[in-house]
């Protein structure tokens, strides 16, 4: 079973915004922004609608990091 180390809390990640070199917030996996009840959902099945066409057969995990002083966004596939 595979599962994401920044999900499950036994990793962080530091990126460093682009824009600004500010750290960036992760902020989860990005599917839970879907709707109100994405976050519920099969995390297999949500992969589906993550971005990225591989990341189920891949194991890979989209998370949305931010910039708290830029407001730069950006999606990175984790490794599971």
């Amino acid at each position: 079973m595979d599962l994401c180390p920044l999900c499950n809390g036994l990793e962080s990640k530091v990126i460093l915004c682009p824009n600004c070199q500010s750290i960036m917030e992760d902020k989860g996996k990005i599917t839970d922004y879907l709707d109100d009840y994405s976050a519920y959902m099969d995390i297999d099945i949500m992969k589906l609608f993550d971005g990225n066409i591989r990341s189920l057969e891949n194991h890979k995990c989209m998370h949305y990091f931010f910039c708290p002083l830029c407001d730069h966004e950006e999606t990175n596939a984790i490794n599971e």
